[in-house]
């Protein structure tokens, strides 16, 4: 899959905090600044000159720039904790007094409003000029009313200064928003960590055979690189020269390195092992994987799904109820005790502790870390909403070639006449085909290669158009390993061919050879014969081989109660034999290409939820069509811009992790949004004093304590995802 991705999204590029950046393309997921601010300007044009495009406000750096308020305002505020009078009562002590030092607590306490306050002001009239009323106008409600009602206090005699509150209150929101915002800054690392791959500079080699130390983002496709051991690969290329194992963890989630040699695709970004490499740079800069990869998981970051819509509506809703709850409570205190301070405490602990911090963050959060997870493991999410769903699938719909199997033959059985073993009928048969490039001879000796026989020299080869191979063994030679009965002794004319060779030499095979061909014949398996001086020594039938993880996968899939079925335009002798093999029931065989959807949909109208997996351009109906589409990576384009998940690699034990990814994401969804709403039904009402009568009042300042403690831990519960090992989740 070293091409398949660069031209399915849109050119995002990802920043992070570090630097100034547009914030319709912010990747924050939980950034109230961001969020806010690209509803405010998505329908507004960009004005020359304005780095922002239409906004207001720095986009960069708002870890550090909370972090900066929250120190800020701490320190401020304990000067006005020291003159608090009612702090002075509790804990029985008299602040120093000097000229002027009543007017400490308002001049601070005004600083610490413009300064720490400013970000909530700014969002909460970015909120109510969009008419989406949501957490930062419940925070800008709060702490204005406490402002304005301490000033009057302060200068009017209305009451008493609520200053010490309001300080409190903006230090406590600050420390909130700085770990929310460092929090999702760690869950949505899978960007910076992709980005962190590519290597800062390469070694090109010029024309002279020199090298030169050049900028990675200098190199152009067709140059020539040296990868040296423990060096990260630069670009995708094709390896030229060279034999190595290469690390394609970090990119595919594979541990085991993979062998490379001359011919073999690398992946920008991977880690040499052992051997240097030559590399012919294919593609570089936006156009490698790893581009493609960070813009599909920037998407995927972007994208919303049910309950993240479920949760935004909610905090709406959480607005309107605090609204009202609020006005009870100032009625009700007003009607029992009159106007006063108390009121104005029971409205601002209403606003304060009615915040939806928590329930904000209960989705992204989660989100970010599941994109982060399923990214280091292979799988490139393209649409949340189908992410989510995955969780309902009963129904997994697999393309058979290339998907379950590995789309290339091979030996799947073997028999010798007697006069010779195994061994020696693969080791001549892969001796005749060691000059063909046809798919079926690399089959015969990836086979003998397997087995680890000695292939003997010949000579004379000679392709029969449509036939097969003639080729001549040395007197003297033969297949070592059994005895002398392998060896020749004299020339011998060996031939390897399928039923096209019997007739041309007018052969007939032994009964128990022709029984073998039959048997390999009706499971829809080609046969290739061995002849050696006329007589048929022996047979291979070939298929193509089914790979070792679908084994695994279809396993783990019917444990989880999971109907598998197969879908293929291939022969129904062939699907069949893959379906029995895999224990397989539903198999839908000699399917057309514009049928395979049409299949889908009669699995849809029986009440199931669809899954399909595919790899070719045939199977793009059939993924749209699918509730789930999902797509082999290393398959077509057209099938992975037509699918909603993309597998890194060819396995199809992913899908299984995926299903696993799915439920286990949407179980924390749901466990945050619980916890979010129910510590709300909880707190308002104690907020508003319904538990006065008894001695129980909570402060503004409680409120706000209270109001960070739920957001620190749906915050937590989300981190638990981290602990998830979706290797071990096969089988």
């Amino acid at each position: 899959m070293t091409h398949n991705l660069h031209d399915h999204t849109h050119n995002q590029t990802r920043e992070g905090h570090s630097g100034g950046q547009d914030p319709t393309s912010c990747h924050c997921p939980g950034c109230r600044i961001c969020e806010g601010y690209k509803e405010a300007t998505a329908d507004q044009k960009p004005r020359s000159g304005d780095k922002h495009q239409g906004s207001h406000i720095d986009h960069s750096g708002h870890e550090e720039m909370f972090k900066r308020r929250f120190f800020v305002c701490l320190l401020l505020s304990l000067p006005v904790l020291y003159y608090s009078v009612m702090l002075q009562e509790w804990f029985s002590y008299t602040a120093y007094a000097f000229p002027g030092s009543d007017y400490v607590a308002p001049v601070l306490g005004t600083i610490i409003f413009l300064y720490g306050g400013l970000p909530f002001l700014r969002m909460g009239a970015v909120e109510a000029e969009n008419r989406k009323p949501g957490m930062m106008l419940l925070i800008s409600l709060a702490i204005v009313v406490a402002f304005v009602y301490s000033l009057g206090a302060a200068f009017f005699g209305i009451g008493e200064p609520l200053f010490w509150e309001l300080v409190t209150l903006i230090v406590i929101f600050q420390l909130g928003h700085w770990i929310e915002m460092r929090s999702v800054r760690r869950a949505s690392g899978a960007l910076d960590e992709l980005a962190g791959l590519i290597p800062s500079t390469a070694e090109r080699l010029t024309d002279s055979g020199e090298t030169e130390d050049v900028l990675v983002d200098d190199l152009k496709a067709d140059d020539l690189v040296l990868v040296r051991p423990g060096a990260s690969i630069p670009a995708d290329g094709i390896v030229q020269e060279g034999e190595s194992d290469v690390s394609e963890a970090m990119i595919t989630g594979e541990s085991t390195p993979v062998r490379k040699e001359s011919g073999d695709r690398v992946i920008g970004g991977t880690i040499n092992q052992d051997g240097s490499l030559r590399v012919r740079i294919t593609a570089t800069g936006d156009e490698t994987t790893l581009s493609g990869i960070m813009r599909l998981v920037a998407e995927a970051q972007q994208s919303r799904s049910h309950t993240q819509i479920l949760a935004d509506r909610a905090a709406g809703w959480l607005f309107y109820a605090a609204i009202a709850v609020a006005v009870v409570a100032a009625v009700a205190w007003t009607i029992a005790l009159g106007f006063g301070i108390i009121v104005i405490e029971r409205v601002v602990t209403v606003l304060v502790i009615a915040c939806p911090h928590a329930l904000g963050l209960a989705i992204p959060l989660v989100v970010a870390i599941i994109t982060s997870l399923s990214a280091s493991n292979g799988m490139l999410i393209r649409n949340r909403i189908a992410m989510e769903e995955a969780r309902r699938l009963d129904t997994i719909v697999f393309d058979k070639t290339g998907t379950l199997t590995r789309g290339e033959q091979g030996v799947v059985d073997l028999l010798s006449d007697g006069s010779k073993t195994e061994d020696d009928v693969i080791a001549l048969m892969a001796a005749a085909e060691g000059d063909s490039e046809h798919a079926i001879s690399r089959a015969i000796l990836s086979e003998a290669d397997r087995r680890g026989v000695t292939i003997p020299s010949v000579s004379g080869f000679e392709a029969l158009k449509g036939r097969g191979i003639r080729a001549t063994l040395s007197a003297g030679a033969g297949a070592p390993g059994d005895g002398d009965h392998a060896k020749t002794a004299a020339d011998s004319t060996i031939y390897v061919g399928g039923p096209n060779l019997l007739s041309h030499l007018e052969v007939t095979p032994g009964p128990e050879i022709q029984e073998f061909s039959d048997a390999a014949a009706s499971r829809g398996e080609g046969v290739m014969y061995l002849i050696v001086d006329g007589a048929v020594i022996g047979a291979a039938a070939l298929a193509d081989i089914v790979r070792p993880e679908s084994y695994e996968a279809v396993t783990a899939l019917q444990e989880m109660g999971i109907t598998v079925a197969i879908l293929t335009g291939d022969s129904r002798a062939v699907a069949e034999k893959v379906g029995k093999e895999l224990g397989v029931e539903i198999v839908f065989a000699e399917v057309l290409p514009e049928d395979k959807d049409k299949k889908i949909s009669e699995l849809q109208e029986q009440g199931r939820f669809v899954a399909m997996v595919g790899d070719g351009v045939n199977d793009a109906p059939a993924l749209i069509r699918a509730d789930v589409g999902i797509a082999i990576g290393s398959g077509t384009d057209v099938a992975i811009e037509s699918a909603d998940v993309i597998l890194i690699e060819n396995d199809p034990r992913d899908v299984v992790s995926l299903i696993h990814l799915s439920r286990r994401s949407y179980r924390k969804m749901q466990e945050n949004l619980v916890w979010a709403a129910g510590y709300n039904v909880v707190a308002l009402p104690l907020a508003a004093g319904i538990l006065a009568p008894v001695g129980i009042m909570l402060s503004p300042a409680v409120g706000a304590v209270l109001m960070s403690a739920s957001t620190v831990i749906v915050a937590a519960n989300a981190q638990l995802l981290r602990r998830v090992n979706l290797r071990e989740d096969y089988g």
